[in-house]
């Protein structure tokens, strides 16, 4: 697949999300196979029991319970003591993973822009339900006027930290990299977390507008780092092509423990299902520049698609073997469609 000339580059919310697809998709919330307790109460449900309206079960007494929580309307009936236990509500962790290589700013729809689009209305249906959201990059960089350090309570969302060091307070961002000298990708790592409520909808426009594909990074490296680095529980969502030399499994494994519900989405451009290329061609990597030089025929296209197909069903297998929840998309899927049917239907929205 040929690489997108002058590819578009959104530069606010509105670019991102219109105002018909925020309307559509304001009433959905973030869902979850598992049930996960959170560090702040917020609208989840959780496993713990505590005090809510709403009413979860009943147990026996015991000595020293508060007896303000004893039904007495079943004290009357059977004569025996029971309290009524309620449902405790707690915050949701979400956590988008966008793929900034240099391979995804491919195609028409381009696959990155496609990505930040999704990235961001996932981000405002967590925001607007009071989850905690978090979006780390991997690869790329960060393209921004602001300055990088600003004096406290200046409200700035970007400020560098050490490698592999944890950012502090509500809504920050961080960025690392190391190379370790080994030929193998440097991990390059940019990360906005602790957003919560619907106030904090333009940082995470801003930090997602500000990232710029390129380069190349190393899955499983940058899976070790967040798998590391993540605080709380909840719902884990990886954009990406998947297109991984060093290969995405190991990555994929380190990601799914730790309590949290995965989400695989794989995107791809409609030229890489579809190739429209064709004659004698050199083709070059545009992350680590190894050339090739090929003849495209009908029977190499064939080829070629019964080893993506291959290759994509594989994905779906090791995915369902760990309880990932895998999704191949194509960029020229309307946002709506994919949002309101395919998401929904998936599990990962209600």
């Amino acid at each position: 697949m040929l690489r997108t000339p002058n590819p578009s580059r959104p530069k606010s919310i509105d670019e991102l999300l219109d105002s018909r697809l925020i309307s559509q998709i304001s009433h959905l919330d973030v869902s979850s196979r598992k049930i996960f307790a959170g560090k702040l109460k917020g609208e989840r449900r959780s496993k713990k029991r505590g005090e809510s309206v709403e009413f979860a079960d009943h147990r026996p007494y015991a000595i020293g319970d508060d007896l303000r929580h004893i039904d007495w309307n079943i004290y009357a009936r059977l004569d025996h003591l029971f309290m009524k236990l309620f449902l405790e509500e707690e915050d949701l962790s979400l956590h988008i993973i966008i793929d900034c290589s240099e391979s995804s700013d491919c195609g028409d729809p381009g696959k990155f822009l496609f990505m930040q689009r999704l990235a961001m209305a996932l981000g405002y249906i967590g925001l607007v339900n009071l989850n905690r959201v978090a979006v780390t990059a991997l690869g790329g960089e960060l393209a921004t006027d602001e300055p990088r350090e600003k004096p406290a309570g200046t409200g700035s969302v970007f400020a560098q930290f050490p490698v592999g060091g944890e950012s502090q307070g509500e809504g920050s961002a961080s960025s690392s990299s190391a190379s370790g000298g080994t030929g193998v990708p440097p991990v390059s790592l940019h990360a906005i977390r602790d957003l919560r409520g619907r106030r904090r909808t333009q940082d995470l426009a801003r930090f997602i507008c500000a990232l710029r594909p390129g380069g190349s990074t190393d899955f499983t490296e940058a899976a070790k780092r967040i798998a590391l680095t993540r605080r709380g529980k909840g719902v884990m969502i990886v954009l990406s092509d998947f297109f991984m030399k060093e290969g995405y499994e190991t990555g994929l494994r380190l990601l799914v423990g730790r309590g949290y519900d995965l989400f695989a989405m794989q995107i791809l451009a409609p030229q890489e299902v579809e190739p429209d290329i064709a004659g004698d061609l050199r083709l070059r990597d545009v992350e680590d520049a190894d050339q090739a030089e090929v003849t495209i025929t009908a029977p190499l296209l064939k080829r070629y698609k019964q080893t993506l197909a291959a290759y994509c069903g594989e994905l779906r297998e090791f995915c369902a073997r760990r309880e990932i929840t895998n999704l191949s998309v194509r960029t020229d899927t309307p946002m709506e469609t994919l949002i309101l049917d395919y998401l929904r239907q998936r599990g990962l929205l209600r």
